[in-house]
């Protein structure tokens, strides 16, 4: 019988220059994948978690932080970029509800640092920082609210307006994209509490304008009003119908189940929790988008229960008033 030689097993990869595996192969690699290639060996462990690799992914994930404020307090972090990204890139998961009390005592944090990226079909269209004070007394009463442009600041858009129907609506919730890291730098955490698609879109009945809503339903505290509070990122846009769209207002509120926002201190403390304990995963938009639907449910039924009370405790503050005014009537009349 004749013999065919048999070829021969390729050599390890292990045989290749660990220059040649870090710079040729890590380099074209996402986050996610060079995350998994760390934990393949431990020779690939000490080539993957070099910081500049992971300064690069990051840069490329989000523009915004390209600014010399953001990359020094990055570099406090446990592990420089990597632990950014493995804080940012996750999306903030739905978290349990806490039972107990959120220490307001505890907080330390002196600025917050926002990063925004906002895409359309894959094209940066507004890439943004911003720092926020959050130890005057102004921030800390006041409702939490930041504002990512100055008054009457407008950006342009390569988003063309699509008239009065429903399929311009639908072709931003499909195609825009927002991510908002909140950088703290005493707590060396971030958190991206954005959902990155628009969990809701829809035309405002005055001013005509389209306002896509990105939210995270994260876990308050004991209280029943913020058991869950919602995260949420508004951007507001309009133009002429078949013009250029310009993106006119981006903001960050934070809201109870009531409605109602928070102060800067109540939603300082509970995003100081969220970056510490908040479980993140990679997620979906229809995920995040059923999240939300359950949280606005669940505030709507919240809401009907608070009418009812209310109503009935008219009813009976009636019926005292009522029955008082008959006893007083009956006491005069038959005196």
């Amino acid at each position: 019988m004749a013999s065919f030689p048999t070829s021969s097993s390729p050599p390890p990869i292990t045989t290749v220059h660990p220059d040649i595996i870090q710079t040729n192969i890590f380099t074209r690699l996402d986050g996610p994948t060079l995350a998994t290639a760390a934990c393949a060996s431990s020779e690939f462990y000490f080539l993957a978690t070099e910081d500049k690799l992971w300064r690069k992914i990051c840069d490329s994930t989000w523009p915004s932080i390209n600014d010399p404020r953001v990359g020094r307090a990055i570099s406090t972090f446990p592990a420089g970029y990597r632990s950014f990204f493995s804080d940012s890139f996750p999306v903030l998961d739905h978290q349990q509800s806490l039972k107990h009390s959120l220490d307001f005592s505890s907080i330390t944090t002196t600025e917050l640092i926002s990063c925004v990226d906002i895409y359309y079909k894959n094209s940066l269209i507004i890439s943004k920082t911003q720092k926020t004070e959050t130890v005057t007394g102004w921030f800390l009463c006041s409702p939490f609210r930041v504002d990512l442009f100055d008054l009457k600041e407008t950006v342009l858009t390569p988003i063309v307006h699509g008239g009065e129907g429903d399929a311009w609506l639908n072709d931003i919730e499909e195609n825009l994209r927002l991510s908002w890291i909140l950088i703290n730098p005493e707590q060396k955490r971030a958190v991206n509490i954005s959902s990155r698609r628009a969990v809701s879109v829809e035309r405002h009945w005055l001013t005509d304008e389209i306002q896509a809503r990105f939210a995270t339903i994260v876990a308050g505290d004991e209280r029943p009003e913020t058991e869950f509070v919602k995260c949420e990122v508004v951007v507001k846009c309009g133009g002429k119908e078949r013009g250029d769209v310009q993106v006119r207002e981006v903001n960050l509120q934070v809201e109870d189940m009531e409605g109602r926002c928070l102060s800067g201190r109540d939603s300082l403390v509970i995003l100081e929790e969220a970056m510490e304990n908040g479980k993140r995963k990679k997620g979906n938009g229809k995920e995040r988008k059923e999240k939300y639907q359950e949280f606005v449910e669940k505030k709507r039924e919240k809401g009907e229960r608070k009418k009812r009370r209310e109503r009935s405790l008219d009813m009976a503050c009636i019926v005292t008033g009522a029955s008082v005014f008959l006893a007083i009537w009956c006491l005069v009349l038959f005196r």
